[in-house]
């Protein structure tokens, strides 16, 4: 099996628990705001975007999941090429997280929620 080193290891299980956090917050807000004010044209513009946003949030799951995994089975290291998409993708989800996190904290101030 591939080791990664522990902080890269400690780094992609802090993201991957940032992205279950942020698809259970954009689903709960979803609910929420379906259960308080129902399916209007403007509801269902926020609840898409929550979709969205969850949505965004488990694909970066999904991605750093299959990757720590794909390179746990190599042998006896890690490809460069597995290494450099696992590099890109820390990135992305690093970079991508607040955004997700604001739109969701947006949703709530629009709705009261806070």
């Amino acid at each position: 099996m591939a080791k990664l080193p522990t902080e890269t290891t400690a780094t992609i299980n802090r993201l991957k628990q940032q992205a279950l956090d942020i698809v259970d917050q954009a689903l709960a807000v979803e609910l929420t705001i379906l259960n308080l004010f129902g399916e209007t044209e403007a509801t269902i513009v926020c609840m898409d975007e929550m979709k969205n946003v969850s949505e965004d949030a488990a694909s970066s799951f999904s991605q750093l999941s299959t990757l720590q995994l794909q390179i746990a089975q190599s042998q006896p290291v890690g490809s460069a090429d597995m290494l450099e998409l696992l590099a890109q993708a820390i990135d992305l989800t690093e970079a991508m997280a607040p955004a997700l996190e604001r739109s969701i904290q947006e949703a709530k101030m629009d709705y009261n929620l806070l």
